[in-house]
């Protein structure tokens, strides 16, 4: 396990810290960036300054060096790359942990992506995503297969083979029964977290469930059916077609009210081995199970909150909570919180 912890002498900065700590424990793009891998893979026009910047934090964390033991690492070099490619998050207002994972792995998967970018003609849009509809229920498995396949000839990374999936999403006319599918690739799942209860929590089971069940679309919402040709209502449900190595499932706790932005309290618990995914995958998928290896948490409010991680460490000895600097070891029961907003899973083999 990292002998090191983060240090970044920059405001705000807890966000960074509490995800590269999720992202070392990843041990498929750990070992990846360890070995320089990328380096033979990549085809990207792009130099990886990212890359090769935050391969350099992870051997500094991971590093067993004696003379390393017990210290910090200022992966300052690194945030201050990621700043120049993504100026949405210069300045010192206050981050999302998840918006920084979702740009992190993009700019990542892009200057180390395996397929040469090509240039479509003038004439020829550039898609802005890999989404098309099918007009009946046959053949799903097969149309997404070569979605699948469309989308790998474009961007094809490690970033790619761990974190990205697909999901299917499935529109049904009230009016003349007709079913449109389209297919749509994936990183993370922000899942709505449920309102509190009686018992005053809720379950991540809950919030996949949300998250897939069957919604109705009227007035404003009302889709166009290819069939009737006209707006008509509508029912859409999404599921799972193609699950990743490394699910990453984002707990939506902030919401809009009325006047302001609110963060939801609501203490939602989670398996930590063998969560199930089959039952929000494709029908007579089987099991599909995950092992938690990593949770990013944010205590505080909306506009004043602080980001720390927990990890299971590699070599047997349990959880430990990474808080910037400081590191301290934490028993299973207490992962289970209020404070949980990213969850990282790993897939069985």
């Amino acid at each position: 396990s990292p002998s090191v912890s983060l240090s970044l002498a920059l405001f705000l900065s807890c966000f960074l810290n509490a995800v590269v700590q999720c992202l070392s424990h990843t041990r498929g793009l750990r070992d990846y960036c360890l070995v320089k891998a990328y380096r033979q893979e990549m085809c990207s026009r792009e130099e990886p300054h990212l890359m090769e910047a935050f391969s350099q934090v992870l051997l500094s964390l991971w590093d067993v060096n004696e003379e390393n033991h017990n210290t910090e690492v200022n992966p300052g070099k690194f945030y201050s790359i990621f700043k120049d490619a993504v100026p949405y998050f210069s300045g010192y207002s206050q981050q999302d942990a998840q918006e920084f994972l979702r740009f992190l792995l993009d700019r990542l998967h892009c200057e180390i992506n395996r397929r040469p970018y090509v240039r479509l003609t003038s004439l020829e849009p550039e898609p802005k995503c890999t989404t098309v509809r099918y007009r009946d229920m046959e053949g799903i498995d097969e149309q997404a297969s070569a979605m699948w396949k469309r989308h790998l000839e474009r961007d094809d990374s490690k970033i790619v083979d761990l974190f990205t999936g697909q999901l299917r999403s499935s529109l049904h006319c009230s009016v003349c029964s007709h079913y449109s599918t389209c297919f749509d690739v994936f990183c993370d799942l922000s899942l709505p977290v449920p309102k509190r209860s009686a018992t005053g929590g809720g379950s991540l089971r809950e919030c996949l469930d949300l998250f897939t069940q069957e919604e109705k679309l009227d007035k404003e919402n009302t889709p166009m059916c290819e069939r009737c040709n006209r707006r008509t209502e509508s029912t859409k449900r999404l599921t799972i077609q193609r699950f990743p190595q490394v699910i990453v499932m984002h707990l939506n706790r902030f919401a809009m009210s009325r006047y302001m932005v609110c963060r939801s309290t609501v203490c939602v618990s989670f398996p930590l081995t063998s969560l199930d995914m089959g039952p929000y995958g494709p029908v007579d998928c089987g099991p599909v199970l995950y092992d938690l290896y990593a949770v990013c948490n944010h205590s505080g409010t909306v506009n004043m909150g602080h980001y720390t991680a927990c990890c299971l460490e590699n070599d047997g000895s349990g959880w430990c909570c990474y808080n910037d600097s400081c590191v301290t070891p934490i028993s299973e029961n207490q992962l289970q919180s209020a404070q949980a907003y990213v969850l990282f899973y790993q897939r069985r083999k």
